[in-house]
């Protein structure tokens, strides 16, 4: 029954697609792909660790209540590289074991996550130190960046692997907080940033400089909600939606709070925060794709489209808009409101949850679900534990860098045939989750492929056939995201429809 129905649904969503009046499939038919995905839609959520989501996946325990038992797992669900397969549940070189955080408890304090901080944690890949710099959570004791969530609170996230595709080799391209993980998703680099209101690069530029690769949470100098008193950035060369730009290809950037930057939301849990968050703001750090005055759209017909008013830059309501009016832009990068997007200490995965389910639930039930790929990642692990170091494919030696001894992260090498060197940019980072959500992605599904935040970039320029960004970009070296798909796969793999309080699939 349950497989009946939702491929009853998987047939009326393809089915629908003929129901689109003929002028709109044009208008949106923004260039030929090398896939069957026509909409890409990128979910960028804040400050998890793989294992602090994944780390016993997919085994869950009850609730300490007893009453809210939520996951199961699938047959023949594949094993994954986290804590309870690396033995690291008893006998953590940490000094303490990590812990189960319960669903009646979902709130936790912001753990320690700078750029030099995160590297010192590793050690040189012991994965040792994650103790040093644990916020010491009022509820969770001193080793609150051991704990970890399991099936039974980030339930829905768990029902997407089963049901799709995730990675459990996916890294942040660089280490440090959110900034330098929303410069590496849009345009696979950090480099380079100018301070352009005379205030201390210490930080936020490294080495403590007025210019060079971005370490910190400095906020964007083209944003009229950007803070006087914090330094603030703007950075050069292309992004993605520069590229997208001069193909001609719709495109997006929708954030929570956008219209309004000092509305205040409370989430289901009882949390309030102002929605939206200026170093948070995918492209307002370049001139060329920024908003300054969040100038609206002018009109749901324009969204994506250069010209508009807003230049690619809109409230995240305007994405539910043209998607009702089948006038979704081929690429969206989407960012939840603050009090949804999982970041410790104002929000929770509960509330993450409630986002997630929403939105996904929404782009299945439309006519474009039929040639969508949701791809769900995060900027930083927070500070959170995670016992795998990936490769460091950037060396660097500023006085920041803490991974292989104070001041080191390697010998910077030279990022192209131009012998510039981009000191600054040590990574990969941590490891962080990746999961795609889509007809084509596989069935209950783990790739081992290594990827990182700029993996993303390149799927969208190998898809509409775009250049790759240059100037020492990582899109150049990055691995690709094809492990998660099956382009044979349209009608196999199911909408599935889930509950945004409690992540159950609902039929």
């Amino acid at each position: 029954m349950q497989f009946g129905f939702r491929k009853v649904l998987a047939l009326l969503a393809a089915g629908l697609m003929t129901m689109v009046p003929s002028s709109t499939v044009l208008a949106n038919s923004h260039g030929s792909t090398a896939t069957p995905i026509k909409h890409v839609v990128v979910v960028f959520q804040e400050n998890i660790s793989f294992d602090h989501y994944f780390g016993t996946y997919p085994n869950a325990v009850p609730n300490k209540d007893g009453s809210r038992y939520f996951f199961g797992a699938l047959s023949g669900t594949p094993r994954v590289n986290n804590l309870a397969s690396a033995g690291l549940l008893t006998n953590n070189p940490n000094g303490a074991n990590p812990f189960r955080i319960d669903r009646s408890n979902p709130n936790t304090c912001d753990q320690d996550h700078g750029y030099g901080d995160e590297q010192f944690a590793f050690h040189g890949g012991l994965m040792d130190r994650f103790l040093t710099h644990s916020c010491n959570d009022a509820n969770l004791g001193p080793n609150s960046t051991l704990g970890y969530y399991d099936g039974n609170t980030v339930t829905a996230l768990w029902n997407y692997a089963q049901h799709f595709a995730m990675s459990d080799n996916s890294y942040g391209t660089s280490f440090g907080p959110s900034t330098p993980g929303l410069l590496n998703l849009v345009a696979g680099t950090t480099f380079e940033g100018t301070i352009t209101n005379g205030l201390s690069g210490s930080g936020f530029i490294a080495n403590a400089g007025t210019m060079g690769a971005v370490v910190g949470d400095a906020d964007p100098a083209y944003d009229k909600c950007s803070s006087a008193t914090r330094t603030q950035i703007s950075m050069s060369g292309q992004n993605i939606g520069d590229l997208l730009n001069t193909a001609g290809i719709t495109w997006g950037s929708f954030m929570g709070g956008f219209a309004d930057c000092t509305h205040v939301s409370t989430g289901i849990t009882g949390l309030s925060t102002t929605d939206y968050i200026p170093h948070h703001a995918f492209f307002q750090y370049w001139q060329s794709t920024s908003n300054p005055n969040h100038t609206p759209r002018t009109s749901v017909a324009l969204i994506g489209h250069q010209g508009d008013a807003a230049n690619h830059n809109y409230d995240l309501s305007d994405f539910y808009d043209a998607l009702a009016a089948h006038n979704l832009p081929a690429v969206s990068f989407v960012k939840a409101r603050a009090i949804e997007d999982g970041h410790a200490g104002y929000s929770n995965p509960l509330d993450e949850q409630n986002f997630l389910v929403q939105l996904i639930n929404k782009l299945e039930k439309s006519p474009e679900w039929a040639s969508t790929a949701v791809i769900i990642l995060y900027d930083d692990s927070d500070g959170w534990y995670d016992h795998v170091m990936g490769p460091i494919v950037n060396q660097s030696n500023v006085a920041e860098d803490q991974l292989l001894a104070p001041g080191s992260c390697g010998t910077p090498k030279p990022v192209d045939a131009s012998g510039d060197i981009q000191n600054g940019r040590c990574g990969y980072g941590p490891r962080l989750p990746l999961l795609v959500v889509s007809p084509y992605a596989r069935f209950n599904y783990v790739d081992h492929q290594v990827t990182d935040q700029s993996s993303v970039i390149r799927f969208i320029e190998d898809n509409w056939g775009l250049s790759r960004i240059g100037n020492g970009s990582a899109d150049a070296i990055a691995g690709t995201l094809d492990g998660l798909f099956n382009f044979n796969n349209f009608g196999l793999n199911l909408p599935l429809f889930l509950d945004p309080l409690t992540g159950k699939p609902v039929f």
